[in-house]
């Protein structure tokens, strides 16, 4: 039987499949009804990202659950995203549950678990429900996985839980929007087709006008209305990613080259899009395969869900030859969170954090540093100054602790005390805070020139951008009427 219906109004949007715009469009429609003085709160039952934020409750939760939260006014919370799975390898994930690690699973063992966690999603979602004027929910993958669907609680079997209305979302860049409407509307048992109140195209090119048939036969089929064509919003690469699918690997043509590896788990890589959006700066991440190039003033290694897997796969990319090059060219090393740990002399692994218990890797040596990981993971906001005395924020979420030498000469200042180390001629460093190159005084020490943009205010001009764009393709009225079931 379905729940009783929450005290807020609520739609959800699923897609017709994986990365269609979902988690942007949820962005942008909770800035334009935040505008209209609504209290919006997004939600998201399941994601899977190892790109995470901590939240104002000491959890985590997917940085674009993160990024919603923005763009409603409103601090993240550990509720916005209860179900949260970090991939650790092909066929596994670290399973987080309200903000908190439950524990490791396979994909057949965590499908079996989906059911049990329904309960703790309900609660959450109706915990800030009672806060909310409306709640814009968002699904994850596609709605059309009917295979999945006896344990589902991220897409039709969350929306039938909690008893709320569905709008479709179809991303037509990719090709084949009609098929990807009328195929999901033809795979859902009818309960769920009435469950549908419509759909949104995403990511238009070209002239809208020569889409007017194709509404017209989506209805015939469906009847379901059209509620928006948007066109495509290119400074959607101005905003913070939600998986590594969407990572571009080329670079760029501004004058500071950095060079980040892709590692195969890689991890909140939106630590980067400050750098990014500096007009003379080129952020290449380097595909596997491929070699660190060579005329990169800093080459920057990233967070990883699987730091010891991670060191082996560095290795057999070849990069630890071009790391030692690059550094004999008299470039510069800097090691965040897992990459951190990977530039130390070993990390160990007693309890069996991240494969077999008492494992112990050898690091690449860049640090004379070592790490033990340990069962409990860091979740926290840290705010602080680097070397120079210029103010850093961001936040720690790691597991595992790192000593030596080289910390005696801490590359930042944390309310906490020291974190990080350098080696002795500063070329190399590590440190555990996420988020760091957003601080503008310290991102501009780091590039060693005056100024920098003003990052925060070109995020929060992008979500106002995104949201007057919605205003004017999207039928932001029906969807309210949708929500309030009007």
């Amino acid at each position: 039987m379905p729940a009783d219906p929450p005290p807020a109004a609520a739609l959800m949007l699923q897609g017709t499949g994986s990365d269609v715009g979902k988690s942007l469009l949820v962005a942008g429609l909770a800035r334009a009804f935040t505008r209209r003085n609504l209290a919006v709160r997004p939600f998201k039952p399941q994601n899977m990202s190892n790109n995470a934020a901590v939240t104002a409750d000491g959890g985590e939760i997917g940085r674009a659950q993160a990024l919603q939260a923005r763009a409603a006014r409103t601090r993240p919370v550990s509720d916005m995203n209860p179900v949260l799975l970090k991939p650790q390898s092909e066929t596994g994930a670290q399973v987080v549950v309200q903000g908190r690690v439950l524990t490791n699973a396979s994909a057949r063992d965590y499908y079996a678990l989906k059911p049990t966690l329904l309960p703790q999603v309900l609660q959450s979602f109706r915990r800030l429900a009672a806060e909310a004027d409306l709640m814009l929910v968002e699904g994850a993958g596609s709605a059309a996985e009917i295979n999945l669907r006896a344990a589902d609680i991220a897409n039709m079997g969350f929306a039938e839980a909690a008893d709320i209305p569905v709008v479709l979302v179809a991303d037509i860049d990719r090709g084949g929007v009609i098929a990807a409407i009328v195929g999901t509307w033809e795979v859902l048992p009818p309960a769920e087709r009435a469950r549908l109140k419509g759909y949104v195209i995403n990511r238009f090119r070209g002239d809208v006008t020569l889409f007017a048939p194709a509404v017209e036969l989506i209805a015939a089929r469906t009847g379901l209305p059209c509620l928006g064509i948007v066109p495509f919003f290119a400074d959607a690469a101005r905003l913070p990613a939600e998986d590594g699918a969407s990572l571009a690997c080329g670079g760029g043509g501004g004058n500071i080259r950095i060079a980040v590896p892709r590692l195969s788990r890689i991890a909140n890589f939106d630590d980067f899009d400050p750098l990014a959006a500096e007009p003379d700066v080129s952020v290449q991440f380097v595909a596997p395969g491929q070699a660190l190039p060579g005329d990169a003033h800093w080459v920057i290694l990233p967070g990883s869900k699987a730091t010891i897997a991670d060191l082996d796969f560095f290795r057999r990319q070849g990069w630890d030859i071009d790391l030692a090059a690059h550094l004999r060219r008299g470039g510069r090393v800097l090691g965040i969170c897992a990459g951190y740990q990977m530039l130390g002399r070993t990390v160990s692994d007693p309890l069996g954090v991240e494969g077999p218990a008492g494992s112990s890797s050898a690091g690449l040596g860049l640090l004379d540093v070592e790490t033990v990981m340990g069962a409990d993971k860091t979740l926290v906001e840290a705010a602080g100054s680097d070397g120079a005395g210029r103010p850093v924020r961001g936040y720690e979420m790691h597991m595992g602790r790192t000593l030596g030498p080289d910390c005696a000469r801490p590359f930042l200042h944390l309310g906490g005390g020291p974190d990080g180390a350098q080696s002795a001629d500063g070329r190399v460093a590590g440190c555990y805070l996420h988020g760091l190159f957003a601080s503008d005084a310290f991102r501009a020490g780091f590039l060693e020139r005056p100024g920098a943009l003003a990052y925060d205010a070109v995020v929060e001009d992008v979500l106002d951008r995104l949201a007057d764009h919605l205003e004017t393709h999207v039928d932001l009225a029906a969807l309210r009427r949708i929500a309030y079931r009007d």
